[in-house]
């Protein structure tokens, strides 16, 4: 059983490390983004409020964990756990701020964007919220789709002795080949089918 949740740690490294980046992005960009005037308000850097800790800090954290499962897990479960938490976590941060207002006395939490101009409003609602939370999800999907289509366990490499060369032109007479010789097709686990 132990061999059926096996996999090779390669197969979540990259997506992990994605997820990880993003995780980053969606924890900091509050803090930081006014720096660079890309900030939703209270617009102040290093700001801290209640509304960031449950729509960008707690998410953020929770994809960067999920990424870091990914690149670290030997294991199926650890890894699809990852990816599971890290996709609820984007899911988050795009639905987080229209079901807010459920337990806010109806008022949205998160602010508004601080910028002046309309293209620069979409952009930090995108950045920090709606086009986060998809990518995240879509990346998540993509490695949980990648972890689960793995086959059953890591297994081990046969090798197999080479076979007898006979010279180009030459013949071999069928009494003279010995059967330890002789090609057998191997067959795999994949192939076999049960009855019953």
């Amino acid at each position: 059983m132990a061999g059926m949740l096996q996999m090779r740690r390669s197969r979540g490294v990259a997506s992990g490390f994605l997820l990880v980046v993003l995780g980053a992005w969606g924890a900091l960009i509050p803090f930081i983004g006014p720096y660079f005037h890309y900030a939703y308000t209270p617009e102040g850097a290093w700001t801290y409020t209640t509304a960031r800790l449950w729509l960008e800090i707690l998410p953020g954290a929770a994809v960067f964990l999920g990424g870091i499962l990914l690149m670290v897990a030997t294991g199926r479960h650890v890894a699809l756990f990852g990816a599971i938490l890290a996709a609820a976590a984007g899911a988050w941060f795009t639905l987080g701020t229209m079901l807010s207002p459920l337990w806010n006395n109806h008022v949205i939490l998160g602010g508004s964007p601080a910028s002046s101009t309309v293209s620069m409003r979409i952009l930090e609602q995108l950045g920090f919220f709606s086009a986060l939370g998809v990518v995240i999800v879509f990346i998540a999907a993509a490695a949980f789709g990648r972890i689960a289509s793995v086959a059953s366990g890591i297994r081990a490499v046969e090798t197999v002795p080479p076979a007898e060369t006979v010279p180009a032109g030459e013949t071999v007479p069928a009494a003279e080949v010995p059967a330890e010789t002789v090609p057998v097709k191997a067959v795999r686990a994949d192939d076999t089918q049960t009855i019953g």
